[in-house]
């Protein structure tokens, strides 16, 4: 197994790091997570995305992997911060009883 295979491997887990990123510290911001989530993020982005540039020069796949990291901080940080209110399906589940029998 070569060494750029596994390079683009830790790359593609700091991309889905970055993300979950992004999430935990929008949920942090509304009060739903913990901070301590949130550095736990924190730390296993800088670690697979530092790991990507380890032994290497920075070029082109240091670059790209930077950069797809980044938006998917983006599109998790929009993702989470416009979710979907949760319907209230009261009444289709438990149709109020009109006629008393």
């Amino acid at each position: 197994m070569s060494f750029d295979f596994l390079r683009g491997m830790v790359g593609v887990l700091g991309i889905g790091c970055a993300h979950m990123l992004a999430r935990t510290a929008v949920g942090v911001r509304k009060g739903r997570s913990k901070r301590s989530h949130l550095y736990g993020w924190v730390f296993r982005s800088a670690i697979c995305l530092g790991a990507v540039a380890f032994r290497h020069s920075i070029d082109l796949t240091d670059l790209a992997i930077w950069v797809l990291a980044a938006t998917a901080f983006a599109v998790g940080w929009w993702d989470a911060s416009r979710e979907k209110p949760v319907e209230d399906l009261t009444e289709q589940i438990f149709p109020a009883e009109d006629d008393k029998r």
